[in-house]
């Protein structure tokens, strides 16, 4: 037993050492194309790697050819149910980003719409988010009254999502989703939990009758405005009564 130990350990060599720039391009061609996304293009003739092309950036053109009316039946089913939860879930997000609800609605069937054509995953959820919204109250509630300026501040909302969208682009064209691979889970967990806190305290606003309260997302800027109108809001249920 120990001679054929022995034998077996005396057959593992070491791998010869490769030249750096050999090493380099592995290691680029390792992180931003782990798929070989070219590999589908090799040995065909050009009319099927036009055609491969774009199945590849369109994949509808791929799948639809397949599409049956079973399919069909359980995408109905799915888009229905998916529709009570998106309608008054668009709306509460374009309240929370003080834009107007039709907006919200825009947001929650244009986009699946979009990605049914371009998108590659069957399972995944396409739509707009609380912490989003929030942030871009904050942000464009700095230098836009909504109130006083609806129209510019509808505007800049729709400037700065373009934006957004065209960096998001970009980086998926550029296949730097690898990005995400080095965020560790205590960043995740700890992005999720306070994501959840700035949509709580954000909540005050309505719960506890506010008018004018903070487009802030901090702590102490939202107990702040909760301490400075709290006057307003019992001389509200006073006179109420």
């Amino acid at each position: 037993m120990g001679n054929l130990d022995l034998e077996c350990r005396q057959k593992v060599t070491v791998p010869p050492s490769k030249p750096f720039l050999s090493s380099l391009k592995s290691s680029l061609k390792e992180t931003f194309f782990p798929d070989d996304p070219l590999r589908q293009f090799k040995n065909q003739p050009p009319g099927r790697k036009l055609v491969l092309g774009l199945q590849y950036f369109v994949p509808i053109l791929e799948w639809a050819p397949r599409y049956t009316f079973d399919f069909f039946k359980a995408d109905v089913v799915a888009g229905i149910t998916i529709a009570t939860l998106a309608v008054p879930q668009g709306i509460s997000y374009a309240t929370l980003a003080n834009l107007p609800p039709i907006i919200g609605l825009y947001s929650s069937f244009v986009p699946p719409l979009v990605y049914a054509m371009l998108g590659s995953s069957k399972d995944l959820a396409v739509g707009t988010v609380a912490v989003a919204s929030l942030l871009i109250a904050s942000m464009l509630g700095k230098e836009v009254n909504p109130n006083q300026n609806p129209k510019l501040y509808v505007q800049l909302a729709l400037t700065s999502t373009f934006f957004a969208g065209l960096f998001q682009a970009t980086l998926g064209f550029l296949r730097l989703g690898f990005i995400v691979d080095f965020l560790s889970h205590a960043t995740i967990v700890g992005f999720m939990g306070g994501a959840a806190t700035v949509v709580c305290l954000q909540q005050l606003k309505g719960i506890l009758g506010l008018v004018h309260f903070t487009h802030a997302t901090d702590l102490v800027s939202v107990m702040q405005s909760i301490i400075t109108q709290t006057h307003q809001s019992l001389l509200c249920e006073f006179y109420s009564k």
